[in-house]
């Protein structure tokens, strides 16, 4: 004879409240821990996609002046479109600009300083730790941090 089990007595199966309530939080802690660490790798990416832009515009400028004795902040003359600068790097998300003779440096002397900054709207505007970047033309690497002091160590790595 076939013993028929009464609806009381079947075993129950799926998570309980407390199972999924501890999936959760433990879900919501590994999110809360990768996210920012995720968006960290991601601006310190792009800040190294200035930094290259910047170099190889220095190149540039210092081919340029290796064979025509000149420096110059017209794009089309260092190899890039566009008709001035500043010109956006990095898929978009600094921008830079070329200051033919540098500011800082002595008069009688050419000079260039080339400085990125995050574009406004990106998601780079909100790095505070390096709001700029500048090469200038004897190498020198400065970046600057959102309240204007020098952060090149960071930035730069240097």
């Amino acid at each position: 004879m076939a013993t028929r089990l009464s609806p009381h007595s079947r075993l129950m199966t799926g998570f309980t409240l407390i199972e999924l309530m501890v999936t959760l939080v433990v879900a919501a802690t590994l999110f809360a821990i990768a996210v920012p660490a995720y968006l960290t790798q991601i601006r310190e990416s792009r800040r190294t996609q200035a930094k290259t832009a910047l170099l190889d515009l220095a190149g540039r400028e210092e081919t340029l002046y290796s064979t025509q004795n000149l420096y110059s902040s017209v794009p089309a003359t260092v190899g890039y479109g566009g008709g001035a600068f500043p010109v956006n790097v990095g898929n978009g998300y600094y921008s830079v600009n070329v200051q033919v003779p540098n500011p800082a440096a002595p008069a009688a002397q050419p000079s260039f300083l080339i400085t990125a900054t995050p574009v406004a709207g990106t998601s780079q505007a909100k790095d505070a730790a390096c709001q700029s970047f500048s090469v200038d033309q004897i190498g020198n690497q400065i970046a600057l941090d959102s309240g204007g002091n020098v952060n090149s160590t960071t930035c730069w790595g240097t």
